[in-house]
């Protein structure tokens, strides 16, 4: 079953209202999420690929590439057993599709948050849309929250989480408590 991250929190709301101020968290930082912006300068760095092999096949505009495979271009990097490459007609990446126990991903998307990482057994970059999915023990961490789930599906430009369960592996999502939370509110018994 397929369940969006949204859709789970409305769901947790109305299944226990013991846990409200927990999602309103959720939700400023699915909110605040929606204005972050990617690094502006990442698009205009140059993209450095290192590899134990690569095989490049001009007909098709492919570049296979395995063993401890690092590809980086500004605070994005890449990193897997191996990545196939598509290029476009102008040889730029099209997409690039990321394999190991895990295949890893990180950028940072805002000068004043940290770093996002995320892995999972396959990581898909699609160039055009600018989204990165996740599949198979997918993982999603910035900032101390952090996303679960079989497949994750992470908008690079504003660094927005979407996420799908299945019948193994459901969606989860952790959300730290508030960093604005003064120790001496808190009671002790």
């Amino acid at each position: 079953m397929q369940l969006p991250v949204r859709r789970f929190v409305s769901e947790v709301q109305s299944v226990m209202p013991h846990l409200l101020l927990t999602t309103a968290s959720v939700l400023v930082f699915m909110a605040a999420s929606q204005t972050v912006y990617a690094l502006d300068s990442d698009r205009d760095q140059p993209v450095h690929i290192e590899a134990d092999h690569a095989i490049y096949n001009q007909q098709k505009g492919t570049t296979v590439y395995t063993g401890n495979v690092i590809i980086t271009q500004g605070t994005l990097r890449l990193q897997a057993d191996n990545i196939l490459l598509n290029l476009d007609a102008k040889n730029s990446i099209k997409d690039a599709t990321a394999t190991g126990k895990p295949a890893k991903f990180q950028q940072k998307i805002n000068p004043d948050k940290g770093v996002a990482y995320g892995e999972g057994d396959q990581v898909f970059y699609d160039a055009k849309s600018s989204q990165i999915t996740l599949t198979g023990n997918a993982k999603i961490t910035q900032d101390g929250s952090s996303f679960h789930g079989n497949t994750l599906r992470y908008g690079m430009t504003q660094g927005d989480i979407e996420g799908n369960g299945n019948t193994q592996q459901r969606v989860e999502m952790v959300i730290p408590p508030s960093a604005t939370r003064s120790s001496s509110s808190v009671k002790s018994k």
